[in-house]
């Protein structure tokens, strides 16, 4: 892998990063899912998102396989 490569690779994945930033500012974020820990006490909001890490741990392991696997 050539430097250059690299490069181009680090700025594809700034970009999806962005678009998917954008993305999830204009529709207000990542649903809640059943198992998120969401608790709501009177000037204290705890979020701790369990099951969306996972499921987004899972479609980016996939993603990542799909992308090796061709080379």
């Amino acid at each position: 892998m050539t430097v250059s490569t690299f490069g181009r690779g680090l700025v594809g994945l700034g970009l999806v990063i962005a678009v998917l930033g954008a993305v999830l500012w204009l529709f207000g974020g990542l649903p809640r899912l059943p198992g998120d820990i969401y608790l709501q006490r009177k000037g204290f909001t705890l979020y701790i998102p369990i099951t969306t890490g996972l499921l987004l741990s899972i479609l980016a392991t996939l993603l990542l396989n799909l992308l090796f696997v061709r080379r």
